[in-house]
């Protein structure tokens, strides 16, 4: 199979698709691949290495579409990529399509077969590809809302551990999976007081146990989730409905109640997000601000660490790059059940329930496509 990567173009978007160790075990199972030149540039992946690992490089995005059968990406793709996209085509990347009737449509209108990272399954229950990026998140949510914190980043002027004598930040965590899971490391860590909240009441037991007294876990219900978002310093939303909206757990009313100065960070921002008054935000402009309240949504948070996230990415997405390569996007559908899981677009079709029912078409089950 003839397998492309054109380099990302979403803001300040650094991450490429496939390494050149991946393009390696791509080319020893005797497929080709193209990748656009400088895709990788950004974070010290060079031409030259992706040469020596057996690619051949394409002069730019226009060439990279045109010759991929099957087309790796990370982000979804832009207006400009939906449009070089053709019928029967394989597009693998993220795609988060519930909050976007805009790339769905366009991706129905293309006739291409859609492969979302982020709704394949494991076989032990989780999202395996979402995974590496939701712990990059989880981590980088804590790094961010702390340094909105600040003063001069228009926050409160907290420091997060705080100091002998002046009580640490009060952070709230909505979510115990596993965006909340790292960012509840890494606050603690850092000195936080942690509240996290989850209606998996395992979850929160699995939690209580390993960080004991130095955490409070809370049973999300409204008023749970009122009384400690008015609280905090920091709120960090790491809720997530695989393949659907994300709930919006704190209302506008919430938020104009928040301490002035708190800062909120929408990791389930790529599924909608979980406050009432996020909408997404690029790493060039990452924060605006609401009744006093710092909010940080930026869509693709993981881009900011581009080097790590890749080589986290590709650890989890190379094996089913070789399955759909080596059996073509059908029989490996067919012969996986947690990889049809991933497949929300195909010939002009939804095949992604909670997409369908979030956005009013109608929902082909995969399996009726193989």
């Amino acid at each position: 199979m003839r397998i492309a990567v054109p380099k990302e173009i979403k803001n300040h978007e650094y991450r490429v698709g496939l390494t050149p160790a991946s393009v390696r075990e791509l080319v020893a199972h005797g497929h080709e691949v193209w990748v656009q030149a400088g895709a990788g540039a950004a974070i010290g992946l060079t031409d030259a290495q992706y040469q020596a690992a057996g690619a051949k490089l394409a002069a730019d995005a226009a060439d990279a579409f045109q010759r991929g059968e099957m087309i790796v990406k990370v982000k979804e793709p832009q207006a400009s990529e939906i449009a070089m996209l053709r019928e029967g085509q394989l597009l693998y990347t993220y795609l988060h399509l519930a909050p976007d009737p805009e790339q769905t449509a366009g991706l129905v209108k293309s006739g291409a077969v859609c492969v979302a990272y982020e709704t394949v399954t494991g076989p032990g229950g989780g999202l395996p590809l979402l995974a590496p990026m939701s712990e990059v998140a989880g981590r980088m949510s804590v790094q961010a809302g702390a340094a909105h914190l600040e003063k001069s980043k228009g926050g409160m002027g907290v420091l997060l551990g705080g100091v002998p004598g002046v009580a640490p930040a009060q952070v709230v965590i909505l979510g115990a999976g596993v965006v909340g899971t790292h960012a509840l490391q890494m606050a603690v860590g850092m000195g936080a007081q942690v509240t996290v909240l989850d209606k998996n009441v395992d979850r929160l037991r699995h939690l209580d146990l390993i960080f004991g007294n130095r955490i409070t876990t809370m049973f999300s219900t409204a008023q749970s989730v009122e009384e400690a978002v008015l609280a905090a310093d920091l709120v960090i939303g790491g809720v997530l409905i695989p393949g659907a909206a994300a709930p919006k757990l704190v209302t506008r009313d919430m938020v104009a109640r928040m301490r002035k100065g708190a800062v909120v960070v929408d990791v389930a921002i790529d599924q909608g997000g979980c406050f009432e008054t996020s909408h997404a935000t690029t790493h060039a402009e990452p924060t605006y601000v609401v009744d006093g309240v710092v909010h940080y949504c930026v869509a693709n948070m993981p881009g900011a660490v581009a080097r790590t996230s890749t080589f986290a990415l590709n650890n989890a997405t190379i094996g089913h790059a070789l399955a759909l390569a080596d059996k073509g996007w059908k029989r490996a559908l067919a012969d996986n059940p947690h990889l049809r899981a991933g497949l929300n677009v195909a010939h002009g079709q939804v095949t992604c329930e909670p997409v369908a029912r979030d956005l009013g078409y109608d929902w082909v089950p995969a399996e009726s496509l193989l």
